[in-house]
């Protein structure tokens, strides 16, 4: 497995995200509240977590209204990666109503993805404590989003599997197909990938039967990810390999059979979950009147 730690994106990369966001949100304004309210009128909002969470997206709230409007002032009282309770007040904003109204669903909808993302994360990673099985994700995310989609997961507790096609060699069952047809086989294809790519890439290969596993050795594989085995299936198959490679298992992981497969003894355990169908967790922006200014 290569896996690369995905750090928080950039101040620009923040910027472009949240301005298409803001655009998508109100292309022609606020109409409600600029039919409604005066543009002098100002206000204090709550940023409040309406169940128990691990946080993530501080960071993605402050870019969104620096880009609607600097004059209102976020404050937060924690850091992306803080467990909170249900209730807890986490960031607070000041300044013109019409602007906190207008950034509100945009800065609710990135934070209660990303921190659905790092709760997940968090659950998982709590089951496996005992272990020394490491938790990575996958590039199963939403398009446009994955570097945040990724740090969520850092910030719950988990690691990052590649980023893109470009950072590690990944044999999967598509290429094993392919590579049958154009009479390549597994052994070859690893073998071919080490003589080609420089030596940083490790050589991961997916694999489903044992039969698979001897193959992949032979090659010089680096990782071998165990594709959709039963646990009882990978704890044999950790047993033939002997820490000749590194064992990664995917497919089916839940958090009830987590713990299972990571007492197997398995290096890691990739979960496209983590990212693919994380719940949002419910956190809401509630307003209080201000003097006008």
């Amino acid at each position: 497995m290569n896996s690369h730690v995905i750090h928080p994106p950039s101040l620009f990369e923040l910027e472009a995200l949240v301005t298409a966001a803001l655009k998508e949100d109100a292309p022609h304004g606020d109409v409600t509240t600029r039919a409604l309210l005066e543009p002098s009128l100002h206000a204090q909002a709550n940023v409040v977590a309406k169940q128990d969470l691990t946080l993530a997206g501080l960071a993605v709230l402050h870019a969104v209204y620096r880009a609607l409007d600097p004059a209102v002032v976020v404050t937060t009282a924690f850091e992306d990666g803080a467990i909170l309770e249900a209730g807890q007040t986490f960031a607070t904003l000041q300044g013109p109503a019409h602007s906190i109204l207008g950034g509100e669903r945009v800065s609710l909808n990135f934070l209660q993805r990303l921190s659905g993302i790092a709760t997940l994360t968090a659950r998982f990673r709590a089951e496996i404590r005992q272990y020394s099985t490491v938790l990575v994700d996958t590039r199963k995310t939403t398009p446009g989003l994955r570097r945040l989609e990724k740090w969520a997961v850092v910030l719950g507790g988990g690691t990052n599997h590649r980023m893109t096609l470009s950072d590690g060699v990944l044999i999967k069952d598509n290429h094993l197909v392919l590579l049958e047809a154009q009479g390549t086989t597994l052994r070859e294809a690893c073998r071919k990938g080490k003589e080609r790519l420089s030596r940083h890439f490790r050589i991961s290969v997916e694999v489903e039967t044992l039969e698979q596993i001897d193959q992949a050795l032979d090659g010089g594989a680096d990782v071998l990810l165990l594709d959709n085995m039963p646990p009882a299936l990978v704890r044999e198959a950790v047993e033939i390999i002997k820490g000749r490679a590194r064992t990664e298992v995917s497919g089916g992981i839940t958090l009830e059979n987590v713990r299972e497969y990571a007492a197997t003894g398995v290096d890691f355990i990739s979960v496209g979950a983590l990212t693919h169908s994380a719940p949002a967790v419910d956190i809401s922006l509630d307003v209080l009147p201000a003097s006008s200014q």
